[in-house]
């Protein structure tokens, strides 16, 4: 059998055995760890978690269910229809579970419990320091596209509630966007923001999924029965050109995007096997793919090629039922903001900290004025940001080219690096295979960054 030698060294950077706050915050809600350091195997065996194989499927799917489903209908009409969206969809599901399985492979190999700390053991320290630099990227943007969705939702509310067309001149100061989502940032976000633990996960998660089910439902309701003001624009049978089907990739991306999380989930299962976590992982990502299959292609029919990049905005103002979910949206994103500014802020703490050379139980006097002076340029920015660039599409597109890295890049790097170390002196056929298909899988998703990003800055400039 192949004897595995990951490298672990993390000395270079003065890394305290404690994680501290950055392992205990960068993981999935509902899930229960510890730092590596003082975790001890319980009564029932090694290794043994408290989740059971179907809470496994049940967390991950709600770390992958999200407000991402609010822009895949516009996803279908970008990949050039039904037929389109659904093969592009299909054939990246298989990358998607994967690499999901490739990080628990390499978790099990190097004794990590974080997405970003099996990167690190695995692949070393500089792809380590990268990985966590994106992670906060992402985070960052993340929040950003959170607060451009509140700001959509907020503005058809009260266009109902102040009996008058949405953005109509001569509004009330206190109805313009910019003033409510300061507003709403300021009293509810911050506040949240500010804490060092985040014991309201639990609750942020309950939200969500009844959010992201409620949004699906509606949608499918509302593309049986039809509102009759409701026209849709041309309904794409064909994609536009092979450039227009990539184009919807950072939107899929973005939209299962749960692999951050599932290494902590992997790490908590009661039995945490590769071959179990496979099935895991795969009725998890069916049934996302369920969800997001069934609001993607209701809301393309509903609309056309007329859809909003948030679907939700397509619908009229006075649709209480729409409301209600723009309502649940809303609760949603609120609560989920300072989950992923927490993660981001913990990623960057640890970067802080090893670059200083400084472990954490040294530095706890400075702890909170770094973590409030952290948590206010990190709000601070993104409100910012969200308040001049009100097209969530743009921020999806660039987020979902970052997704694309955790999706494809690390979990290819990885797989790679972790047979590359393999002791063996005559190579199997199968191990070639794999090393092919991590150098695939980087090549895809160093494809759709380079793409996503070259969108984002190029694109926009000439037009």
């Amino acid at each position: 059998m192949a004897q595995l030698s990951i490298n672990s060294d993390h000395g270079e950077w003065g890394l305290s055995t404690d994680a501290g706050e950055r392992a205990r915050l960068l993981q999935s809600p509902c899930v229960d760890t510890v730092p590596k350091s003082e975790w001890e195997p319980p009564p029932g065996g090694p290794g043994r978690g408290t989740t059971s194989t179907l809470g496994a499927v049940f967390i991950v799917v709600n770390a992958c269910l999200g407000a991402g489903l609010l822009n895949f209908p516009a996803a279908f009409s970008t990949a050039g229809g039904v037929a389109a969206g659904i093969a592009l969809q299909m054939g990246m599901l298989v990358f998607i579970i994967s690499g999901l399985v490739i990080l628990a492979y390499c978790s099990q190999a190097s004794n990590e419990r974080t997405y970003q700390e099996v990167v690190w053991a695995v692949c070393g320290k500089l792809t380590g320091v990268l990985c966590e630099v994106t992670i906060a990227i992402y985070t960052f943007g993340t929040c950003i596209a959170f607060l451009i969705i509140i700001g959509d939702q907020q503005d058809k509310i009260i266009a109902v509630m102040a009996k008058e067309p949405e953005g109509a001149s001569g509004s009330p100061w206190y109805t313009d966007r910019k003033f409510t989502i300061s507003l709403t940032a300021f009293l509810f976000i911050l506040p949240l923001s500010i804490p060092r633990e985040i014991g309201f996960q639990k609750y942020a998660s309950f939200l969500s999924v009844v959010g992201t089910w409620y949004v699906t439902a509606i949608v499918i309701i509302k593309y049986i029965w039809p509102d009759k003001e409701m026209t849709p624009g041309d309904i794409l049978t064909r994609p536009a050109s092979w450039m227009a089907v990539f184009n919807a990739m950072p939107t899929i991306c973005f939209g299962f995007q749960c692999h951050v999380s599932s290494v902590p989930v992997f790490n908590s299962m009661q039995r945490p096997e590769v071959k179990t976590w496979g099935g895991v992982v795969t009725a998890a990502m069916v049934i996302a793919l369920a969800v997001y299959m069934g609001t993607g292609i209701c809301g393309f029919l509903t609309f056309g090629a007329a859809v909003d990049p948030d679907v939700l905005l397509s619908y009229p103002s006075e649709d209480m039922a729409v409301a209600v979910a723009r309502a649940f949206i809303i609760l949603s994103v609120l609560t989920s903001y300072p989950i992923l500014h927490f993660c981001g802020r913990a990623v960057v703490e640890g970067l802080w900290l090893r670059y200083q050379g400084m472990p954490v139980e040294e530095d706890v006097g400075r702890e909170r004025r770094r973590r409030v002076l952290q948590t206010l340029v990190w709000f601070l920015l993104t409100l910012l940001l969200a308040l001049f660039i009100p097209d969530i599409g743009k921020v999806i597109s660039v987020i979902g080219g970052l997704a694309a890295c955790f999706i494809f890049v690390f979990p290819g790097l990885c797989l790679i690096q972790a047979k590359l170390s393999e002791m063996e002196e005559v190579k199997p056929a199968s191990w070639w295979v794999l090393v092919s298909y991590g150098v695939l899988l980087v090549t895809l998703g160093a494809f759709i960054f380079g793409q996503t990003t070259a969108n984002a800055i190029f694109v926009d400039l000439l037009a």
